[in-house]
């Protein structure tokens, strides 16, 4: 066993030196100091002398006679609290009548005690009885109740009673011996194997007395190989007799051991007996209650060895845990048990019928035995109900292995250690509370024989939450450490039925395509996927012939060696699944396969994996819903093998060098993805349609709070404000889309150098754009790289008139746009920051911050800043759209350019410049349709051009501010000045129009601050 994870520490136990009254006794044989002669150093007959307290036996000092040193009788003397000496007990023996020991007394052994017929021996709470045997004493060394007497141990859990040895060495000494008149197959007057001790008679009623909190520690002393003395030893004991709360700790041979009788008993604390913890012969047939057995120890012979005749006695909660291995239960001969409340934990075996007898001789739970089940479960005993025993034993995992053929819960409080394979068999549920973890336990070699399987027929329960997931890992943390989690259905396959797995010999496939294996919910997979050969390996979730009843959802599968999860055949469903980096395939179908995966999310950043979706045999057509890939490295996205196909709704492919591979042939049309044919020459990159925030409760880090933007949108999507999204390159909002923009959302244009001109998001003529920032949380689109140019801006293509006609080509990516309606809606923008836009293509194309391509008057754009672009800020290219709420600042071009006859209105815009070598504030080109400014406030600390009008091109311009251009208009072109009208009057390029500003640059505080 590789993980002790049992660890305990014994205290000390010392003998309490405490004082107490004594008794009026001077000698060791516990006489009265009024018995007519002389005691201790009397010298007379009880008639002044004093009597020390130096006895055993406690009495009062009231009694009307002379303690201590008291002069007459009890008269004013006073009662010395001084009794601490040490006693042996053995000199003692015989005790022929009643005796109680003084808890106050340190009481040694090195020889027999012998409790006689018609005495009873009373310890009270907090006595310590130590036995000093010389070397070779051992064995003679014990205490005995014999046939006829009783003992009254009176512990607590406070004050418990401990029988121990001075040397603190297992088998120092022979323990408790108790002897009675139950009934044994030995018959009556029968000799024990040790101390020639008579019990056995007729009295199955027999009281031998009480024992309450007791710790018997380092007995066992061995006679021979055939005859030795355990920590408790009851010989035909009666059920008269009480016994409850034991701790036997250390011994060489058994803990307890029943020979014969009646007797019951309760709360049993067995650690590290040698020889068998708990023991029974000669037709016992008591019942021994919540006993917890611990091994921490190798050499060890069992938890439970049972002999002899079988009178069917009982154990009901039995727990037994061993770091070490070893067997947990034999049977000799025709020995039984009825078993209920049984876990066993760390054994290599857990039942062991030594001489064939039959299986049917013990019930476990309710069900004949069987030795090829582990009964492995959570403790029905709780350790922390022996805390009085003072090991401080903590307990922090149980093992998981073998065979369940029982319902099993865990216990999350645990965490469970995977050795070798754990099978749910058939009539079996195995239910796995939230926050359970369970880590597989490996060594190398074992790699392919540690996994979890759930037979045909049996289910398994995972019952996590976002908060509190399931968790099946790998104590090695390295890929391929384990064989992941394996169920088996009944649902239908083409390998037919009863089918053998390529892995464990696993039977599986039926006629059921509505069976049940049960349900799982947010479980993570780490490091599964171990290799048996090429051919043949785990993966991290493997569904074998699954039916379509098993609920699967919120899983986890990472860092495999083979795939994430693979479904062989079957119809079950499943949704909400995250697999990153498994090197073979994250998702993989074969056998006909025909349920449907929702929302899935794959990432790959490690090379050398072979695909995010294989699919192999016949084609089922399964479905795909929702399907966002992401790599990093590169490598193919989805590979078709044979004829296999599936639907495919909601794809996202980003990173990959391939998009589809049909490795053998098969058509393309068996697989449509997007309500069309496949076709491989397609990237189908796009924004994510499965938010890698969603796993954040697997991933548990920031970096999976992000996503990658690019290729086309071509159904409605809206983006994740909690996400920070990267555009790679351009994104293309189609026609009849809609791409929406909650408050707060940050777009970077995450760029290389010689990417700048392809990275841009496109509103496509007939598509929308949803930006529905806030003051508080405006939409932000920025670079990565934090440099002016880096991109190239948000760009929107409208069905509105412009003088380049219908359907015309813009200088910048072979956007199409311009048409006939000036009512055209491209959708709304609000509270949006550009930063760092304006890439150049070349001296005469360049991307401005946002581009307006005849973009109608149904458009809605407001509170918008262009910041640190290295062309125009705006540019109208045509159309209808009017705007509001403009920030310009530190735009290179021009900050607010139109051209191609745009006729809209642009209302508070204000305008920064502080940076030398930019063009203008306004710049307008090509015919006059009379735009109009209302409320334009241009500021520049470096000089410059204010505004400039080149050809014929004009304006209306109310309430204009100009401040610190050296020109404040330009007719390039020499075109009329009656074409821009200023404050209601032809414009005159020597004023200076500086006025004060008619726009309070403070409203843009959102965009500033």
């Amino acid at each position: 066993m590789k993980f002790s994870r049992i660890f305990m520490t014994l205290a000390t136990v010392a003998a309490l030196l405490l004082a107490s009254c004594g008794d009026d006794d001077g000698g060791t044989s516990g006489p009265t100091c009024t018995d007519g002669i002389q005691n201790g150093t009397e010298t007379g007959v009880d008639c002044g002398g004093t009597c020390p307290n130096t006895c055993p036996v406690e009495a009062t000092c009231d009694d009307g006679i002379q303690n201590g040193d008291e002069e007459g009788v009890d008269c004013g003397g006073s009662c010395s609290n001084a009794c601490t000496e040490s006693v042996n007990l053995a000199s003692m023996s015989p005790i022929t009548e009643d005796m109680t020991l003084v808890a106050a007394n340190t009481y040694t052994l090195d020889g027999p005690v012998s409790v006689e017929d018609g005495a009873l021996l009373t310890i009270p709470a907090g006595t310590t009885i130590t036995a000093t045997a010389a070397s070779g004493d051992e064995t003679s060394t014990y205490i005995v109740i014999q046939k006829g007497s009783q003992i009254d141990i009176q512990g607590t859990s406070s004050q418990p009673v401990i029988m121990t040895s001075d040397n603190e060495t297992p088998g120092d000494w022979g323990g408790l011996v108790i002897a009675g008149n139950a009934t044994t197959t030995k018959g009556v007057d029968a000799t024990a194997e040790v101390g020639n001790i008579i019990y056995g008679g007729t009295d199955d009623a027999d009281n031998s007395g009480n024992i309450d909190y007791l710790v018997i520690n380092y007995a066992g002393a061995q006679i021979n190989s055939e005859s030795q003395y355990n920590g408790l030893t009851l010989y035909a004991v009666g059920s008269g007799t009480t016994i409850d709360n034991v701790a036997i700790l250390n011994g060489t041979d058994d803990g307890v051991e029943f020979f014969g009788g009646t007797v019951s008993a309760t709360s049993f604390y067995m650690e590290n007996n040698q020889d068998d913890a708990i023991d029974w012969t000669e037709g016992w047939n008591g019942t021994l209650t919540d006993a917890y057995v611990l091994h921490t120890e190798a050499g060890f012979s069992t938890a439970v060895e049972a002999d002899g005749d079988n009178n069917n006695p009982s154990l009901v909660n039995l727990t037994c845990v061993s770091t070490v291995g070893g067997t947990a239960l034999q049977f000799k001969k025709e020995s039984g048990a009825t078993i209920t409340g049984l876990s066993l934990t760390g054994y290599d075996t857990s039942i062991d019928y030594r001489d064939g007898g039959a299986v049917t001789n013990v019930t476990i739970d309710g069900a004949t035995s069987n030795p090829a089940l582990s009964y492995v479960g959570p403790a029905t005993v709780d350790i922390n109900d022996f805390s009085w025993v003072n090991t401080n034993t903590t307990v922090e995992s149980n093992i998981l292995s073998g065979a369940i053929g029982a319902d099993l819960t865990l216990d999350p409080a645990i965490d469970y250690f995977l050795d070798g394979a754990l099978s749910v068999e058939s009539g079996a549920t195995l239910t796995i509370p939230a926050g359970t973890r369970i880590v597989a336990d490996v060594e190398a070699g074992e790699e392919t024989s540690t996994y979890i399987v759930v037979q045909k027929g049996a289910q398994i329960d995972i019952q996590g939450t976002a908060t509190d997931p399931v968790i099946m890992t790998s104590a090695n943390e390295t890929p391929g450490d384990w064989g992941g989690l394996v169920v088996a259905g009944n649902a239908t396959t083409t390998k037919g039925v009863d089918a053998t797995a390529e892995v464990g010999n696993i039977i599986y496939g039926g006629t059921d395509d509505m069976d049940n294996s049960g349900n799982i919910n947010y479980l993570i997979i780490n490091y599964a996927g171990a290799q048996i050969n090429s051919e043949s390996q785990y993966n991290g979730l493997t569904l074998y012939a699954v039916g379509a009843m098993t609920s699967i959802t919120n899983v986890a599968i990472l860092n495999g060696t083979d795939d994430g999860v693979e479904f062989f055949g079957g119809t079950v469903s499943a949704s909400n699944f995250y697999l990153e980096n498994n090197e073979d395939d994250a998702i993989d179908w074969t056998e006909g396969w025909n349920g449907t995966l929702t929302d899935a999310y794959v990432l790959h950043t490690e090379a050398g994996f072979s695909t995010a979706v294989e699919a192999d045999g016949d084609n089922n057509n399964p479905s795909l819903v929702n399907l966002t890939c992401v790599s990093t490295v590169g490598g193919t996205a989805l590979q078709f093998k044979k004829e296999s196909g599936a639907t495919i709704t909601g794809l996202s492919l980003t990173g990959y060098d391939t998009s589809i591979d049909y490795r053998d042939g098969g058509a393309v049309t068996n697989v449509t993805i997007d309500g069309a044919t496949s076709d491989p020459a397609l990237t189908y990159e796009g924004p994510a349609t499965v938010s890698a925030n969603d796993f954040i409760w697997a991933t548990g880090n920031d970096e999976a709070q992000s996503a990658v933007l690019t290729g086309t949108v071509s159904s409605d999507i809206t983006l994740d404000a909690s996400i920070t999204y990267f555009l790679n390159e351009n994104l293309s909002v189609e026609d009849g889309a809609s791409l929406t923009i909650p408050a707060g959302t940050t777009i970077v244009a995450d760029v290389q150098a010689g990417e700048e001109t392809s990275t841009y998001i496109v509103v496509q003529k007939g598509g929308t754009i949803d930006i529905q920032g806030t003051a508080t949380n405006p939409v932000v689109m920025t670079s990565s790289n934090e440099t002016p140019g880096d991109w190239g801006g948000l760009v929107i293509a409208g069905n509105a008139t412009t003088t380049k006609g219908v359907d015309a080509t813009a200088e910048v990516g072979n956007i199409i746009y311009g048409g006939t309606d000036d009512m055209d809606n491209s959708g709304s923008i609000n509270y949006l920051i550009i930063n760092y836009a304006g890439a150049q293509i070349n001296s005469e194309s360049q991307y401005n911050g946002l581009t307006l391509y005849a973009v109608g008057s149904g458009t809605s754009i407001s509170n918008v800043a262009i910041l640190n672009g290295t062309d125009d800020g705006v540019e109208f290219f045509g159309g209808t759209v009017s705007a509001s709420n403009f920030y310009l600042e530190n735009n290179e071009d021009d900050a607010i350019d139109w051209t191609e006859g745009w006729n809209g209105t642009l209302t508070d815009a204000y305008v920064l410049h502080t940076e030398a070598g930019f063009s203008t504030a306004v710049e307008a080109d090509g015919d006059n349709a009379n735009p109009s400014l209302v409320n334009l406030t241009c500021v520049s600390s470096v000089g410059g051009t204010a505004l400039q009008f080149k050809k014929e091109s004009g304006a209306t311009i109310t309430g204009l501010s100009l401040t610190g251009y050296d020109t404040s208009l330009d007719f390039r072109d020499g075109g009329a000045v009656s074409n821009v009208q200023i404050e209601g009057a032809d414009s005159d390029p020597s004023a200076s129009y500086d006025a004060a500003a008619t726009v309070d640059v403070t409203i843009f505080d959102w965009a500033t601050n």
